[in-house]
């Protein structure tokens, strides 16, 4: 890119929400997607539709999981803000620029897993209005997108290797397993002797702390891509004591809320890789400023997935094929996880790649009503 994040979202606007509608959809996921700190069956996300006075509108996607996963954050909490503070506090007021949107909207001090659905809607409006890709808007060139395997936390190994050969994972580029105290070096021992050098790496959820090095010492050499959020999210000073003492590169995910606190973590010596999630940043611009501060320390960085639902994961592909990105993302085809999904046409992989169409995705308007459970609009 040839501008920064702030100098983007300076040149982009006037923004100005006439209407915005809000939905609450559920939809049934193919199995229970499991971690070290819960378990969920059904995926129910926030959508907000925005739309200006032309006519341009844009979609977005609030997908925070059930209490207890990666955050306080859950669908509940989420829609009660997006209804009861966001919505009706940027309908028909206008913004100078998307920078000016982004600073209203934190002054609500409201979370971020809610104001994403908010930001990244107007950010596909401004595409539209301007008649160009939301890739294009943002600067990211137009690529195939590698895909990996993500599978849950399973209650044996045979359950968990014969996971692999359900879906294929061959298929992918690269495989993440779920890991827990007591649930880790036979998990990883096994998947090692099916796929012996197959990319492969360990998703923690911050299960450990610093008295469980002995286990990552000893799933140091596996030789995975990466120890995926190992510790707690505020626990730098562990992260970093960590990589001091493993080859295995640290990444962190709930530890990167924030482009200040991606900069402090890498200063610390606390990772060497950066998972991004749109939710958890609170949408595109400061995931532009986490790749930028990445850049410049020489950090690569991936697109992870909460996982969403088809706008959400539309989205983290619009931005997943960035340069900077240098391992495969987390967006998975849409029959993975769900039996059915919004987008039309459904993501699809092909050779281990996502390729978005050229004409991008859209919302199916038939399976919208069928998985609609609540509905509000302001404006």
């Amino acid at each position: 890119m040839s501008f920064t994040a702030d100098s983007l979202a300076q040149s982009c606007g006037p923004v100005r929400f006439e209407s915005i509608e809000l939905r609450r959809v559920s939809i049934a996921m193919t199995e229970p997607f499991r971690i070290s700190s819960g378990v969920v069956s059904t995926k129910d996300a926030i959508l907000a539709r925005v739309q200006e006075k032309s006519g341009a509108f844009g979609w977005g996607e609030s997908s925070s999981m059930p209490g207890g996963f990666y955050s306080s954050e859950t669908p509940d909490s989420c829609q009660a803000e997006l209804a009861g503070k966001i919505a009706p506090a940027v309908c028909s007021r206008e913004f100078a620029n998307m920078a000016a949107l982004e600073r209203f909207l934190l002054d609500l001090n409201a979370s971020r897993f809610s104001t994403v659905a908010i930001e990244s809607a107007a950010w596909e409006m401004m595409a539209r209005r301007r008649g160009v890709s939301l890739r294009d808007l943002l600067g990211v060139p137009d690529r195939r997108i590698a895909s990996g395997l993500a599978v849950g936390l399973q209650d044996t190994v045979g359950a968990l290797l014969q996971t692999l050969v359900k879906w294929n994972v061959w298929d992918y580029k690269r495989v993440k397993i779920k890991i827990k105290q007591g649930h880790d070096v036979a998990l990883v021992t096994a998947v090692r002797e099916m796929l012996p050098g197959f990319p492969l790496f360990v998703d923690a959820n911050a299960d450990y702390s610093i008295r469980h090095l002995d286990v990552f010492k000893e799933l140091d050499r596996f030789g995975m891509l990466m120890f995926e959020q190992p510790f707690a999210g505020h626990d730098l000073e562990g992260l970093a004591e960590l990589q001091r003492h493993v080859r295995t590169p640290v990444c962190i995910d709930e530890s990167a809320e924030s482009a200040a606190q991606v900069k402090r973590a890498i200063e610390m010596g606390a990772c060497r890789i950066v998972n991004i999630k749109l939710q958890r940043v609170g949408g595109f611009l400061e995931a532009l400023r986490i790749i930028e501060v990445c850049r410049q320390h020489g950090i690569p960085v991936w697109m992870g997935t909460m996982p969403e639902l088809g706008i959400g994961s539309a989205h983290a592909l619009a931005l997943a094929s960035h340069t900077q990105f240098a391992y495969p993302t987390d967006v998975e085809p849409s029959s993975r996880w769900y039996h059915d999904d919004l987008l039309t046409p459904a993501i699809e992989l092909t050779s281990g790649c996502i390729k978005p169409p050229t004409a991008g995705y859209s919302v199916d308007p038939e399976k919208l009503e069928r998985y609609t459970t609540w509905r509000e609009t302001i404006g």
